[in-house]
């Protein structure tokens, strides 16, 4: 009986000491998704900035040449992907989930795909699935290492253009929900079309003082375009990121809610066992003393 009490305790220990790993991953995971939302919700006042300004810039004729693509103008040369994975555990089926959307919709595309994939597993699922793979980025591990990856991103990416090995770029990545953790999403960020351009030129001016591109119209909005690229990777992987620890956040809440459980039971089993021991205790001292008690008395007259 003692061992099965003295290994209950061990268990309950053991169950205690992974739950305070368990509650600290919890706030590391929220801590994490709250820099990342903010990082999010910073970057969706620039991205209206630079759409206004890119509005402004595609209402003079002059500068409607750089747009990449045209009305009945077919985009020859591959499909390039940006699939957006987690390098780290405990995400449930994170990778596989942006990985199986990935996977499918370039399938229905026209064209052969070719991907980035950032982080090792979903370069292995994508491996896997039989796509070729024209290169592997570390996953970022704050927001401060995200610029760096869009910078490599967009040098790459643009290598890759101006040798005519791909003429789309799509993004996949998983983006937070209200009503689930996250939903895949795809973003074609590439060519620049002409449905792209006419809606960003059919964009209202939020105020009655009407803009003016100052300097030359090419250099400003090719300026533009720039900082749409960049801030739309930017906005992938933040959102990526902040899925990711948001998956964390609810395994790790669900792993609690189980060791909570598992406590409660490991606990009234331990109470139990230690009351049973008590009591067959106290039934030897009865016995004992009763037996005792017997013997004075000595045998009946």
């Amino acid at each position: 009986m003692s061992d099965t009490t003295a290994s209950l305790r061990r268990k309950i220990n053991s169950a205690g000491d992974l739950q305070s790993v368990v509650r600290t991953m919890k706030a590391l995971a929220a801590s994490s998704i709250g820099q990342y939302e903010q990082s999010v919700r910073a970057l969706g006042d620039y991205y209206r900035t630079v759409e206004l300004g890119l509005g402004v810039c595609f209402r003079e004729s002059a500068t409607t040449a750089l747009v990449a693509e045209r009305k009945g103008q077919t985009v020859t040369g591959s499909i390039g992907a940006v699939v957006f994975g987690s390098d780290q555990g405990l995400v449930g089926q994170f990778n596989d989930v942006v990985a199986d959307y990935a996977v499918k919709t370039l399938a229905a595309l026209p064209g052969k795909p070719q991907v980035w994939a950032i982080g090792e597993r979903v370069h292995a699922r994508m491996a896997d699935a039989g796509l070729p793979l024209m290169g592997l980025f570390t996953v970022p591990n704050s927001v401060k290492a995200i610029t760096p990856l869009v910078g490599q991103i967009l040098v790459e990416s643009e290598a890759r253009r101006s040798q005519g090995e791909v003429a789309e770029l799509h993004l996949f990545y998983n983006r937070p929900t209200s009503g689930a953790v996250y939903e895949p999403v795809n973003q074609r960020l590439l060519p620049l079309d002409e449905t792209w351009r006419r809606k960003l030129a059919e964009l209202p001016w939020p105020t009655k003082n009407l803009p003016e591109v100052l300097g030359g119209d090419v250099e400003t909005l090719r300026a533009l375009i720039r900082e749409y690229l960049f801030v739309s990777l930017f906005r992938a992987c933040a959102e990526s990121l902040a899925s990711e620890n948001a998956s964390r956040l609810a395994a790790m809440q669900r792993a609690d809610k189980n060791i909570d459980e598992l406590l409660e039971d490991l606990n009234a089993t331990f109470h139990r066992l230690r009351q049973s021991s008590i009591d067959e205790e106290l039934f030897d001292v009865v016995a004992g003393f009763e037996a005792l008690a017997s013997v004075k008395r000595g045998p009946a007259a």
